[in-house]
């Protein structure tokens, strides 16, 4: 049986290190190829961290609305119970996701999730989708024709965490990229088996004539200047 959780977050801001709380944790299960119910969503309040009106316009989450809603410390231990020992994927994780939870995690004295469940599907992308101009989660759905009607008027964790889900589906089918080295080589030998490449390459066997010769010298004189 093969589990696979893709999730997302949204946050206060992008600088964890500079007092950034995430607000909003979703989480989406995939069982051997398919989604299923089995989701994971809590809004968090910030414990005091005010959202600016930026990020307010992203995701429309407001400080007003988190008031009653659980901090990070009792969210945390549900949230890791529920991806267990899965791997795990966020869209451009490896650089935004993963560290803002781990550090999140590291503040309560918990565990990071390890580095081997991780996986960024912007990578997965970049190595097995030859096309889009980019590799967006927005980009990627519509490339595969996967619907962005609910995430029209702003993200959500959710919302973005089962877009995720259906994009990462389609990744997953997708063939693997073919190793690099091994085509520098088929290109290599193509290359040496090219009827003008090699020792019988054709050369000139006369002088240019004098008039040739001497337009020539004129332009690039001309380029000289």
């Amino acid at each position: 049986m093969k589990r696979v959780i893709c999730f997302d977050i949204e946050t206060t801001g992008l600088e964890y290190m500079r007092g950034d709380r995430c607000i909003e944790i979703g989480a989406v299960e995939i069982l051997d190829g398919k989604i299923t119910d089995n989701s994971f969503h809590e809004y968090i309040n910030p414990d005091g961290k005010i959202i600016p009106p930026d990020s307010y316009m992203v995701h429309k989450i407001s400080n007003a609305f988190l008031e009653d809603k659980p901090k990070f410390a009792e969210v945390a231990p549900r949230f890791l119970e529920y991806i267990g020992d899965s791997p795990i994927v966020a869209h451009n994780g490896f650089d935004f996701d993963f560290p803002f939870v781990n550090y999140e995690l590291s503040k309560l004295n918990l565990g990071p999730i390890p580095r081997e469940q991780q996986m960024d599907s912007i990578v997965i992308a970049r190595n097995r989708v030859f096309g889009p101009k980019s590799y967006s989660l927005d980009a990627l759905a519509k490339w595969y024709g996967i619907s962005l009607a609910a995430r029209a008027d702003a993200h959500g964790a959710l919302i973005d965490s089962e877009l995720l889900a259906k994009v990462f589906l389609e990744l997953d089918n997708e063939a693997p990229a073919p190793d690099v080295s091994e085509i520098i080589a088929k290109q290599h030998a193509a290359m040496l088996a090219h009827p003008k490449i090699g020792t019988d390459f054709p050369y000139r066997k006369f002088e240019p004539k004098a008039e040739d010769f001497e337009n020539h010298k004129k332009f690039m004189a001309e380029i000289n200047k």
